[in-house]
């Protein structure tokens, strides 16, 4: 029997998602979590009440998870990160409090929980940063000013879409986002949007589309934020501007 080549067995792997991305993927699961929430307060007959208690009872476990994977980093000790560290624990606390509340209560608990996660993921990227120092590479396709506010805004969970008459609209918290660069991020795959998954605008309105994250957008992010700023090439100093040639002093005349 012939043996098939070795390149035959392989098969493409997904590489882990690194500390930084694990809790940017947590801040995603937050948002999706209060989504749902939002959704279920919104229905007139919650025939669910305790719908949401397994995704609070798996957030905490996944908050617990992201936890030891900062943990296992072993950095030195460092004020910054030992107080991500803290809030971290804490939104594993209100996660799982979360499930023995009622939906009012829940949503309340984990409002904050994905703009926090993103601050513990921009703390962790900055000392990775600050240890590594010039040994960092730049991102092979490095975001624009524009994308990379943009992309964080999404991570946070502050922007959904709408249309209206023909139109579509970008609606933000923080940062702006246009249309524009939404689209550009879209077609780069690093966003996408999820129709009637977040909550309306205004009480008995539609729902509206939440932009999120695509994988590849979460790897662009962590990348960005994980590396050091570009550096410039160092400007050539101009060399002085020669004195001016003396010249014969001049006499101002006035009319009176």
């Amino acid at each position: 029997m012939t043996t098939p080549p070795a390149e035959g067995l392989l098969f493409h792997v997904a590489a882990p998602p690194t500390p930084v991305e694990r809790l940017m993927l947590l801040a995603d699961q937050y948002v999706q979590h209060n989504d749902m929430l939002d959704r279920l307060l919104r229905a007139e007959a919650q025939s669910e009440p305790d719908a949401h208690v397994v995704s609070a009872q798996q957030l905490a476990a996944t908050t617990r998870t992201a936890i030891k994977a900062v943990t296992d980093e072993r950095f030195f000790r460092c004020h910054d990160l030992s107080d991500a560290v803290v809030r971290l624990q804490q939104l594993a606390f209100l996660s799982r409090a979360s499930a023995d509340q009622r939906l009012p209560v829940a949503r309340t608990l984990t409002a904050l929980a994905p703009e926090a996660a993103m601050g513990c993921a921009e703390t962790l990227a900055y000392e990775i940063r600050r240890r590594r120092g010039s040994a960092s590479e730049a991102p092979d396709h490095p975001l624009t000013a524009t994308q990379r506010s943009a992309l964080w805004e999404i991570a946070c969970g502050n922007v959904v879409a709408t249309s209206s008459l023909g139109r579509q609209y970008v609606h933000y918290r923080d940062e702006r986002v246009l249309i524009g660069t939404l689209r550009t991020l879209e077609a780069k795959g690093l966003a996408e949007r999820v129709p009637k998954s977040a909550s309306s605008a205004y009480v008995g309105g539609p729902l509206q589309d939440r932009v999120r994250l695509t994988r590849a957008g979460t790897t662009a992010l962590a990348d960005a934020i994980s590396s050091p700023p570009a550096s410039r090439a160092p400007a050539t100093t101009p060399a002085p501007a020669p004195a001016p040639a003396p010249t014969a002093a001049k006499t101002a005349t006035r009319s009176r």
